[in-house]
């Protein structure tokens, strides 16, 4: 079974989602990733669901990339003797450490390192963004602001500080234990919530130890301001809007987005776009026009896949959900300007031999017509190299790693398959043959474009690439 699209769903499991027949209707509906939010839920609670996955995934003969998302540093205010105050603008609020109930006068800031980092006129934001303070004078141990935008405050809220970088690791130790949960029982791709900073990514790989891909969210202006390096030290990225959109202004959101999925996509690594892309479905059956062309936006924009959060983690119509984004993304490929804009934004290839046999590649399949394009991999990365060229043919990566497999299902245009390696040059091409035909991507007569690396088994060294015809079954 294959997609009738390029772009990758990412389906987020929760409550309205936990049973083997709703995730089964998920990934019918078009699910390719299931995401596990340790935000929420117990560690029994994403064991049953991974489990689930997984049977599923053997039922299916298809890999099923599961991704760990991990809460991160949230950091939150204290509480309210009367549990919840209302703030005057113009008035002086003071946040401190020594944890009494909090009154209008000012709260508990049980966070010693961020009163550490502020500095005068730098704004503080609660609430996600409802309520804004500005720091007036630091001192030891508190601070006092003036209240910009007022409001009810209640216990609890949380805090964003989007002038500033706070020396906090990415990982609490919430974070190390859900970690180790994660990986012990086989995630795919890591989640790395609030990164900061580049030392943060090495942080984690430090942990992770190759035994699953790590994907940086991007959600704090710090981590725009260092993409780059980011985007290079990780093997995916995540727009992820929602506390983007509470530290920037949300009219620079879309021009962030642009340039983080045009970053992503430069360096051939997976971009996904994530938050209330279809939010109104938490409670009613079809999208807004407006959110059907927030999907489709980032669809146009080339992301390797986009994300439903609380609409299939809690929402009332969770199947309905990706059912309707599967089928925007299927409209929006069909549209030739769609591909028009996938042909203008080729990257130059790099100068090596393994993109220059993938930039060829992609110029002979659209030359001969080709049904697909075949790439034999250990690593993933040559299946990475044709999803960055965005060809018009379907990419059917063929390796023998079952971990490699899965986490190329969010990439764009991939259709991994679990297969033996090739041992020669003629049995690469019959086995190209006969999986593309297998997988339905091809028929007798039709052109197939194969890439590998030789000698075969060597992950990284794509440098052969062949011409080969479906032959009718015999």
């Amino acid at each position: 079974m294959h997609r009738e699209r390029n772009v990758k769903i990412v389906a987020t499991l929760g409550p309205a989602t936990a049973s083997a027949d709703r995730i089964r209707a998920l990934f019918e509906a078009g699910a390719d990733v299931f995401r596990l939010n340790f935000s929420h839920g117990s560690h029994d609670d994403h064991l049953a669901r991974i489990q689930i996955v997984r049977a599923l995934e053997h039922e299916a003969g298809r890999p099923i990339g599961l991704l760990a998302d991990l809460q991160g540093p949230k950091l939150r205010i204290g509480s309210f003797r009367d549990g919840a105050v209302d703030l005057i603008p113009g008035q002086n609020f003071r946040l401190d450490i020594e944890g009494t109930p909090g009154d209008v006068t000012g709260v508990a800031l049980p966070h010693p390192e961020v009163l550490a980092s502020l500095k005068p006129d730098t704004d503080l934001l609660l609430d996600d963004g409802k309520i804004r303070l500005r720091v007036r004078e630091v001192h030891s141990g508190w601070a006092m602001t003036e209240v910009m935008v007022g409001g009810t405050l209640s216990d609890r809220k949380g805090l964003n500080l989007p002038d500033t970088v706070v020396p906090l690791s990415a990982l609490t130790p919430k974070d190390r234990g859900d970690l180790a949960f994660a990986l012990a029982h086989g995630v795919d791709w890591v989640g790395l919530s609030f990164v900061q900073r580049p030392d943060d990514l090495r942080e984690a790989r430090g942990l992770i130890q190759g035994r699953a891909a790590l994907l940086a969210k991007i959600e704090k202006p710090s981590a725009v301001d260092e993409l780059d390096e980011i985007v290079a030290l990780s093997d995916a990225i995540m727009v992820a809007r929602g506390d983007l959109g509470v530290e920037m202004p949300l009219q620079a959101v879309p021009g962030v987005q642009k340039r983080i999925v045009r970053a992503a996509r430069r360096a051939g690594k997976p971009v996904v776009v994530a938050t209330q892309m279809l939010d109104s479905m938490v409670k009613a059956p079809v999208p807004t026009r407006a959110e059907v062309s927030d999907v489709a936006t980032a669809v146009y924009d080339g992301a390797d896949a986009v994300m439903l959060s609380a609409e299939t983690a809690s929402g009332e119509y969770p199947v309905e959900s990706v059912r309707t984004m599967n089928a925007i993304a299927e409209q929006i490929e069909r549209d030739p300007l769609y591909r028009g804009i996938m042909d203008a934004e080729h990257n130059s290839p790099e100068s090596t031999v393994s993109d220059a046999i993938t930039a060829a590649a992609r110029q002979v399949a659209e030359t001969i017509r080709a049904a697909a394009i075949v790439t034999y991999t250990m690593s993933g990365s040559t299946a990475l190299r044709a999803a960055r060229e965005r060809p018009r043919a379907p990419i059917l990566c063929l390796t023998p790693l079952v971990e490699t497999a899965r986490r190329l299902s969010i990439a764009w245009g991939v259709n991994p398959v679990v297969a033996p390696d090739a041992v020669n040059f003629s049995d690469m091409v019959a086995k190209a043959v006969v999986l593309a035909r297998n997988s339905e991507l091809a028929k007798p007569g039709d052109m197939l474009v194969v890439t590998a690396g030789v000698p075969f088994g060597t992950p990284g060294n794509t440098n052969v690439l062949r011409i080969a015809r479906v032959e009718s079954v015999p």
